[in-house]
């Protein structure tokens, strides 16, 4: 695999190899990632799951554990979970796929963009869920249209064979 410079990145944005909606501005294309932002959607835990009680993760869902909030803010204290929608949808070519990392400037302060789950399959069609904790001992607060993390992108050998986007479980998040 191969990691697209900026050329390379603007090049795949020409021709639609990878779509970005909405289209990122030119100082959201790095030396050799994208930045991307938060929308208004978040997931946190549910006020009714009780923290000292050991749920079983073969017999539990995500929506048992978290609900959806729109705000334009959210406030995170030290230790703790949301998941968040970014704001950008992200089609890719079925040779394409995207790491997502965090940007240094939340890094230093002890936030992380993504527990694990930063792999983009190629051929997807969706909008990236973060899961954002703040390992920080302070409370931050996150805002809508904050640029907290970046993708970066690779080309494969080969095309997929079974592009994310129409085998995916999640993949019209």
């Amino acid at each position: 695999m191969t990691v697209l410079s900026d050329t390379d990145l603007k090049r795949a944005l020409r021709s639609g190899e990878i779509k970005i909606e909405p289209q990122p501005a030119e100082d959201q294309i790095g030396a050799g990632s994208i930045d991307v932002a938060l929308s208004n959607e978040f997931y946190v835990l549910k006020a009714s799951v009780k923290k000292g009680k050991i749920h079983d993760l073969k017999e539990i869902q995500f929506e048992d554990l978290f609900e959806q909030v729109t705000s334009d803010a959210i406030i995170l204290k030290p230790n703790e979970l949301v998941l968040a929608k970014t704001l950008e949808k992200i089609t890719l070519a079925s040779n394409i796929c995207g790491w997502i990392q965090g940007r240094s400037r939340y890094a230093r302060l002890g936030i992380t963009a993504h527990v694990a789950s930063s792999f983009i399959q190629p051929g997807s069609d969706n909008h990236q869920i973060l899961e954002i904790v703040n390992l920080s001992p302070i409370q931050v607060r996150l805002h809508a249209g904050m640029r907290i993390c970046q993708i970066i992108f690779e080309r494969t050998e080969n095309k997929a064979v079974k592009p994310y986007s129409k085998f995916g479980k999640f993949s019209k998040q």
